[in-house]
């Protein structure tokens, strides 16, 4: 088995709100989380704690949990998460806002006999067959939201974890029923990448490359060599800024199987 992470600040002076982490549990086979936290717009989101506290804590007890419990389906393991985390500063912070800390999630878990995912919101996981071929695992239900009403504060929370907008992991246990599940047989999974939006960026916003050659990158160059081409692309001066920033929290996990 090979595991290559890397994890990067959009902004060296500010905190990384991305979470990475993979794991080869005692009990066999493997685990990878990886979370991109939300920024909330101009710093409101009712807790004393904050995005990076959120998403370590989230993401520790995914990765525990999902290493731990093999017996609980990933659903039930990030609504276990979600309450567990929620528990934690329920008492000091305002979970019922809008905008209480959240995350995007990736999780993937294999053993013997299967590869499991689940996805929730714009972070990617590819999978890579032994034929070559990539398949992305893609909850694209944020890209669906018009720039129009993303570009409004108000109009996007009103579709936050809401019917009909996007989803992510925040204080609602429920969510979890609302990622994109499933699982492969391990013999048709070679290798899993898994990234956040500031990673993937090199593929679905900047077109560098397909996502078999995002793979290709991650399994020549690593992480980090994905993540410093991504860096190169957005500091080109005679390339306009991606959507929304010119550059953001990047993280990625490569693993072969």
């Amino acid at each position: 088995m090979r595991i290559d992470l890397a994890s990067e600040p959009g902004n060296p002076e500010h905190p990384n709100q991305d979470w990475a982490s993979a794991s080869a549990p005692a009990s066999g086979g493997g685990v990878v989380v990886v979370l991109d936290g939300v920024t909330p717009p101009r710093g409101d989101d009712g807790c004393v704690h904050g995005v990076p506290w959120f998403s370590t804590r989230l993401g520790g007890r995914l990765t525990e949990l999902s290493g731990s419990r093999r017996d609980m389906p990933l659903e039930e393991v990030l609504a276990r998460a979600i309450t567990d985390t929620a528990d934690a500063h329920r008492d000091t912070c305002d979970l019922s806002h809008v905008r209480t800390p959240q995350a995007t999630v990736v999780v993937v878990r294999w053993d013997e006999s299967y590869v499991e995912h689940l996805v929730l919101s714009d972070s990617v996981l590819l999978l890579r067959g032994p034929g070559g071929a990539v398949t992305p695992v893609l909850d694209d239900r944020l890209d669906r939201v018009p720039d129009g009403v993303r570009g409004s504060v108000a109009a996007t929370d009103a579709l936050r974890n809401a019917e009909g907008g996007f989803f992510t992991a925040a204080a609602d246990p429920a969510v979890a029923a609302r990622a994109v599940t499933g699982r492969t047989p391990r013999a048709e999974v070679l290798a899993v990448a898994a990234l956040t939006d500031g990673a993937s960026r090199w593929t679905d916003t900047f077109g560098e490359g397909d996502w078999g050659a995002c793979l290709d990158v991650l399994r020549k160059e690593g992480a980090r060599g994905l993540i410093g081409r991504v860096r190169a692309v957005e500091s080109d001066p005679l390339r306009p800024p991606a959507r929304h920033k010119r550059h953001d929290d990047a993280s990625a996990v490569y693993a072969e199987l």
